[in-house]
């Protein structure tokens, strides 16, 4: 697993991150890898599919229109030239 070091960390940063640490009943170093994984990790992060599902519910898209949204130009696309 990974390591990192953090340094130049202030006495009073140090000193708050062991009394939070103390006050959840975990090390120090515990009490950061939990900080840094929720800052990171957020549990309530929305999921891509969730979010367009719900801006098509919020839309009111009837069936019609989903499927006029699925159908796909297969024409292949030109490429650009700068003359």
């Amino acid at each position: 697993m990974p390591a990192v070091t953090i340094r130049n960390l202030s006495d009073e940063t140090h000193r708050a991150l062991r009394m939070r640490a103390a006050h959840h009943g975990r090390s120090t170093e515990a009490e950061i890898r939990e900080i840094l994984e929720a800052a990171v990790r957020p549990s309530h992060r929305v999921k891509l599919g969730s979010l367009l599902a719900s801006i098509g519910r919020e839309a009111e898209l009837s069936s019609g229109d989903i499927e006029a949204l699925q159908q796909r130009d297969t024409t292949p696309a030109e490429p650009m030239t700068f003359e």
